[in-house]
C-alpha cells in the first residue's frame, strides 16, 4: 500500500499493465557508483535489459564486473559514455540511445554532485546546476517522444531532502553574486529543482503512459561528496558510521522502476516507498513552469535566464 500523507499527485491510467523491470529497457546515470551501481545490480537481478551512463571507462569497466555478479545470467550490460555537465555529451547520449533501442521503458537521472567552491562546465553554466538540474532536464526532454512510444514507462529522478528550506534563487541561477560556503545550500537548490522538475514533468506527461516520480535515498554512506578534499572525505568517513548502506538507499529506486504499486501514480516524491510531502516550495506549481522555461533557456542558450 501507498501512503499518501495528504500530498496530492497526479494519477494516470497506464497504457498496458505494468509487469516489472523484466525484459525492460532500463537506462540509468550515475551507476558506477553509490545507490546508482546498487540499484542496477538489483534491477539487473530483476531482469532488466540495463544500459549505464558513465562518464570514466575504468569506473564503468568495473561497475560492469559487479552488475555482472550480481546477476550472472542477466542480460548484457550496455554502457555509454557522457560528461553530464556537457550539454553536448548530453545530446550526443540522447541520439545514442534512440539510435540503439526502439524502447525506452526507464529512464533513472541518478547522477548528481556537489562542489564546495564554484566552478563553471563548458557551457558557461554553474556546475551544481549543470549536472543536478539541466541534465537530466535535458536528457528527459530529448528521451520524451520515445518514452511515450513505450508507454507504460517511468521516469525516476533522484531528488534528496536537502530540498527543505531551499528556493530557486532565479535572481542569480548561476550563482554569480555569492557561492554558498561549503557548497550546500547551493546542492538543495538543484535538489529542488529535481523535485519541482519532477512535478511539472508529470503534469505535463498526464494522460500519456508515462509517469515521472522523485525519492530521497536517505543519508547514504557511499562515495558521494569524495571530490571536495580531505576535509569533505573525512566528515563523509566519520558519517558513513551513522548512514545507511547503499543498498538499502537504492530501495526506494528500485522499487519505483519495478513496482506495479506505482502505476497509476505520478509526480510524487518518495521516501522508503511512501509518498511524502516535499516542502512548501516544492509543491509551487507556477513556480515549476517558471523553472521549466529557464530550462527550456538554458538548454538553448546557457548565458540566457528568464
Amino acid at each position: 500500500m501507498i501512503q499518501q500523507n495528504n500530498h496530492a499527485v497526479n494519477y494516470t491510467r497506464p497504457v498496458a499493465q505494468w509487469t516489472g523491470v523484466s525484459g525492460k529497457r532500463v537506462v540509468i546515470t550515475g551507476a558506477t557508483s553509490g545507490i546508482g551501481l546498487a540499484a542496477a545490480r538489483r534491477l539487473a537481478a530483476l531482469g532488466a535489459e540495463l544500459t549505464i551512463v558513465a562518464r570514466a571507462p575504468h569506473r564503468a569497466a568495473r561497475a560492469v564486473e559487479l552488475i555482472n555478479a550480481a546477476a550472472p545470467a542477466a542480460t548484457a550490460v550496455d554502457v555509454l559514455s557522457a560528461d553530464l555537465s556537457s550539454q553536448a555529451d548530453v545530446r550526443h547520449l540522447a541520439h545514442e540511445i534512440l539510435q540503439r533501442y526502439p524502447r525506452v521503458d526507464v529512464l533513472v537521472n541518478n547522477a548528481g554532485a556537489m562542489y564546495t567552491s564554484r566552478h563553471l562546465s563548458g557551457d558557461r553554466v554553474e556546475l551544481t546546476w549543470a549536472v543536478n538540474y539541466l541534465a537530466p532536464f535535458l536528457l528527459t526532454t530529448l528521451l520524451l517522444e520515445r518514452l511515450k512510444a513505450s508507454a507504460p514507462a517511468r521516469v525516476i529522478t533522484t531528488a534528496s531532502a536537502a530540498h527543505y528550506g531551499a528556493r530557486i534563487p532565479f535572481d542569480d541561477l548561476l550563482a554569480e553574486r555569492a557561492y554558498p560556503t561549503m557548497g550546500f545550500a547551493r546542492y538543495a537548490e538543484t535538489k529542488l529543482a529535481d523535485v519541482l522538475f519532477s512535478a511539472e514533468l508529470a503534469r505535463r506527461l498526464e494522460g500519456t503512459g508515462v509517469t515521472a516520480n522523485c525519492f530521497h535515498p536517505g543519508f547514504v554512506g557511499s562515495g558521494f561528496n569524495h571530490n571536495n578534499g580531505l576535509p569533505w572525505r573525512l566528515a563523509m568517513l566519520v558519517s558513513r558510521l551513522f548512514a545507511r548502506s547503499t543498498e538499502r538507499g537504492a530501495e526506494t529506486l528500485v522499487w519505483l522502476a519495478d513496482s506495479p504499486d506505482v502505476s497509476e501514480l505520478s509526480g510524487g516524491y518518495f521516501v522508503d516507498k511512501r509518498l511524502r510531502r516535499p516542502s512548501a516550495a516544492a509543491q509551487d506549481v507556477e513556480v515549476a513552469r517558471r523553472l521549466w522555461r529557464v530550462g527550456e533557456q538554458q538548454i538553448r542558450q546557457p548565458s540566457t535566464l528568464i
